[in-house]
């Protein structure tokens, strides 16, 4: 009785395990369109399945933007992977922050990106081409035209721009910049 308890036990944790979501639907579609010969097939959902785990990758970055300070809104830009497509890949992430309709500024995440690396050298010797750096926490951002700009485990580029300089530095303050290191990882 007890071998037939553990079996059935054992049987109905599988089958929660087992429950398929869209991504290894799609993936389980590929394999089986591939078993067929219909390679074509195949490469389509695959590509769907892609496309899935980006979009869940996305949404794990925007998580990483900060909330609106005080008095402020905050919108979250849906559409910046779609622009990221066309310089190179990646995955990013943006929000506006506006009060009152009269001021605003972005925060922009580009993480994974051919660009980004290329980043690294510039913001590296941001003394030489007669930028400021501030720190927030241990995070530098090179200040240029109005702009912050830092490098995140030199991978991950955190960019705020459009606004007063102190208030886009209290609100990269609210950023876990040691969790979003470890993003994607």
């Amino acid at each position: 009785m007890f071998r037939f308890a553990l079996t059935a036990a054992v049987l109905s944790l599988t089958a929660v395990s087992v429950q398929a979501d869209d991504v290894t639907d799609a993936l389980s579609s590929a394999i089986e369109a591939y078993q067929d010969g219909d390679i074509k097939y195949a490469l389509e959902e695959l590509e769907y399945a892609k496309q899935l785990l980006k979009s869940m990758k996305t949404d794990e970055l925007v998580l990483f933007l900060p909330e609106a300070p005080d008095g402020w809104t905050r919108e979250v830009n849906t559409e910046m992977n779609a622009s990221l497509t066309m310089m190179g890949g990646g995955t990013g992430a943006e929000a506006e922050y506006s009060k009152s309709g009269a001021e605003s500024f972005k925060i922009t995440f580009m993480a994974d990106n051919p660009m980004v690396g290329a980043m690294s050298g510039l913001l590296g010797n941001a003394a030489v081409i007669g930028a400021k750096i501030e720190r927030v926490g241990r995070q530098k951002f090179m200040v240029q035209d109005g702009e912050l700009t830092g490098l995140v485990d030199s991978r991950i580029l955190v960019k705020a721009s459009g606004g007063d300089t102190e208030t886009m530095l209290e609100t990269l303050k609210m950023i876990d910049f040691k969790a979003l290191a470890d993003f994607g990882r």
